[in-house]
């Protein structure tokens, strides 16, 4: 596994997972393999103050973060858990509003059809 490189293939996922020896520094894709999430799970596990990026990088910068770090919470139940949960949390919240968007709009349609009629 090149340092830096995105994992674009299950078998650079593979290639990883078989490593003997993990880089010290690993990329959002390579967390994302280790830990068992999307990639774009770890911006919002990041956010959650789950996983902290090493350094302090700019919002738009690449983030890096600990291999040793990263197997530690792979290997405990209870933040795996919080992780999810804290996933699940931050999906419903990005998807109620287009919901409720979507219900004012069906409410305005059918209260203008029973008005005009």
């Amino acid at each position: 596994m090149l340092a830096g490189k995105k994992i674009s293939s299950l078998q650079d996922a593979f290639a990883l997972l078989n490593c003997h020896r993990l880089p010290a520094r690993l990329n959002t894709s390579e967390v994302a393999v280790l830990l068992g999430f999307q990639e774009h799970d770890i911006a919002p596990l990041v956010a959650a103050k789950l996983l902290t990026p090493l350094g302090k990088p700019a919002p738009n910068a690449p983030k890096y973060f600990a291999a040793v770090e990263v197997l530690v919470c792979a290997e405990n139940r209870d933040w795996l858990s919080h992780a999810t949960r804290a996933i699940a949390k931050h999906w419903i919240g990005k998807n109620r509003p287009r919901t409720a968007d979507t219900l004012a709009a069906r409410e305005e349609t059918s209260c203008g059809e029973s008005a005009g009629q």
